[in-house]
């Protein structure tokens, strides 16, 4: 291991299956087996013999059974996925790592592992991660039996859960799932452009459009289907209500059986393994950055850890957007992508940059926290393909929580820079527990099988304070008009015994 070497990715691989339970059992996919396909697909495409025995770290992607206190393991539990996919693929690497919750992932870990690399505390890196939902919700709707159970006896360095994403006040006012967060940063946007419902619909319709159309033609995607701006933007029984303005396709889709893999060492590694040179890409800029609580967050029309972690890969890298030529921008919700391009000063209406290389989370597939895995893999084949192009990849975690960005070439860099620490805020907004008046900031309104259910607006008091609350029932007929109410003022009660406010249009 030579410190001060320069990280190199030498090899990607991609899995999918698309097993539903309908065939019976015979083939159905397991995470693990994910996994495998997609490292030996990287393995093969260094294209040097015997790498696996030349792997002497591996980190996996944290899967969802794995990243939510208390889920239940349907099919049985892997208690030690590094551990296993070693052994399938024939590695004894000397550390394997299972990496905490968060979108951010595969990006943050190809920024550590470079780092790790160049201080010459690694020379050969696997990182691999994957999804089965597809074929556990498949097996239990059809009653078929499929065994996931595996262990093997090698130590691992597991890196839990992370903090907490969101606080109890949020829970209590009903912000559990991430399309619920989301849609908060949504219908901030489509009010600061001046957008009703149905013209913030068909604004992320036109957005979503030509990710489509890449989703249709890759050969990974789980969904490859090329849908129209009209039926985006239109609620029907396929493309059903969720949170305004959310419909169902504006969404990331978890039911999925997707892999991917990506191989990073040392360059002398490579010349030792005899690794082409129009197999290598590098590492040019790297940048992470971490945001506050949802309801403590100055800004809802945007993301502070998004530009600051995109202006620390490019300050990195020395380059702007308008030096790179390709994207795959995290995008399990529009909001993500308006904001990402905002930070980036694109104008994702008249630019004619693809902003994504898979087909994007609702279309290619939103295989939990290792979406951006396949983003990267896809990234190394298109620089290949481009050897003076450069590309830039955001993965994000949470509700535009954790951000991690890589900014790639096949051009080689004169040195190596480690990423920086995660980037934090300075600033919060104190939230206020008592009756008050203010000015609705943004809401969304969560739907079910029978139609909306509840209506969740924060509210800006005065002296820059917020409040939480949900609708009162007069206050959701007014939520549910497609002109945007944000901006109208608000009048909040709290009941003290539940600990929630309800809020009503003054």
């Amino acid at each position: 291991m030579a410190k001060g070497d320069l990280p190199v990715l030498v090899g990607v691989g991609q899995s999918l299956s698309q097993w539903d339970g309908t065939s019976g059992p015979d083939g159905a996919p397991s995470p693990l087996s994910l996994m495998v396909d997609a490292s030996r697909a990287a393995i093969s495409d260094s294209g040097a013999e015997g790498l696996s025995t030349s792997i002497d770290t591996i980190a996996v992607v944290r899967i969802f059974e794995d990243s939510v206190g208390g889920a239940p393991h349907p099919h049985g539990h892997n208690t030690n996925l590094p551990g296993t996919l070693a052994r399938d693929i024939g590695a004894a690497p000397a550390k394997l790592i299972y990496e905490t919750v968060g979108g951010q992932s595969p990006q943050a870990l190809v920024n550590e592992m470079a780092a790790r690399i160049h201080a010459g505390e690694a020379d050969c890196v696997l990182i691999s991660g994957s999804e089965a939902n597809r074929a556990s919700k498949g097996a239990r709707r059809h009653g078929v039996e499929i065994d996931w159970a595996d262990s093997a006896e090698a130590d691992y360095e597991d890196r839990g859960m992370g903090p907490m994403m969101l606080s109890r006040e949020e829970i209590k006012h009903g912000i559990i799932a991430p399309a619920y967060f989301y849609a908060l940063f949504e219908n901030a946007i489509a009010a600061r452009e001046g957008r009703s419902r149905s013209d913030h619909r068909k604004a992320m319709a036109e957005l979503f459009q030509p990710f489509t159309a890449v989703a249709a033609s890759n050969p990974y995607s789980q969904f490859p289907q090329e849908h129209s701006i009209d039926f985006l933007s239109t609620p029907s029984k396929a493309n059903y209500e969720y949170a305004d303005p959310f419909l169902k396709w504006f969404i990331a889709q978890d039911a999925v059986n997707q892999g991917a893999a990506a191989i990073l060492m040392s360059s002398s590694k490579a010349d030792a393994l005899g690794i082409a040179e129009d197999k290598r890409i590098y590492i040019h800029g790297a940048g992470e950055a971490a945001d506050d609580l949802i309801s403590l967050r100055p800004r809802l029309d945007g993301s502070w850890a998004m530009k600051t972690a995109i202006a620390r890969a490019l300050d990195q890298a020395g380059k702007s957007s308008a030096d790179l030529q390709h994207f795959d921008l995290y995008s399990c919700f529009p909001c993500a992508v308006f904001s990402s391009t905002a930070e980036l000063g694109i104008d994702w209406k008249t630019d004619p940059r693809p902003l994504t290389l898979t087909g994007g989370l609702p279309f290619f597939g939103g295989p939990g926290n290792n979406y951006s895995l396949h983003g990267i893999a896809e990234m190394v084949s298109k620089l290949r393909a481009n050897p003076a192009d450069f590309g830039l990849v955001l993965a994000n975690g949470g509700w535009m929580t954790k951000e991690a960005v890589g900014v790639y070439s096949a051009q080689k860099p004169a040195d190596f820079v480690p990423a920086e620490p995660y980037a934090t805020p300075t600033k919060q907004v104190t939230l206020c527990k008592e009756d008050c008046d203010g000015t609705l900031e943004t809401f969304t309104v969560t739907h079910g099988k029978a139609g909306p259910e509840k209506g969740i607006a924060f509210i800006r008091l005065a002296d820059g304070r917020r409040a939480l609350a949900v609708a009162s029932p007069e206050a959701m007929t007014v939520l549910r008009e497609d002109a945007s109410p944000v901006g109208r003022k608000v009048s909040v009660t709290v009941n003290a015994e539940k600990e929630r406010g309800t809020f009503n249009f003054i």
